[in-house]
């Protein structure tokens, strides 16, 4: 998944702030602008950023829409396991009710 790597997130994290170029998103990080572009380029593929030209400048953009999609999925599953989590725990108390009656 595009977003599984910390240094894609924190590009993302910069982007929520506003378009940039290469050069300034790999300006925290201790690896090559190549290495940024990989990035940039994985996710470009997962349609997460966009590139357009402006001049000489390449910038980035973050597609807000597909961000929130994925927030979206990703709050369906999340409120999915914390459902599941409330009846394991309601369920895991009942038998330590029924185990300390036994007693």
């Amino acid at each position: 998944m595009a977003l599984a790597d910390p240094v894609r997130r924190a590009i993302v994290a910069r982007l929520s702030r506003g378009p940039a170029t290469v050069n300034e998103l790999a300006e925290p990080f201790d690896i090559t602008k190549q290495a940024v572009s990989k990035h940039i380029q994985v996710l470009e593929q997962s349609g997460l950023v966009t590139r357009t030209r402006d001049a000489q400048r390449r910038p980035v953009h973050l597609d807000a829409a597909a961000l929130e999609r994925l927030t979206a999925w990703i709050d369906r599953y999340r409120l999915d396991a914390e459902r599941n989590y409330r009846r394991l725990d309601a369920l895991l108390a009942a038998m330590n009710t029924e185990k300390g009656s036994e007693e």
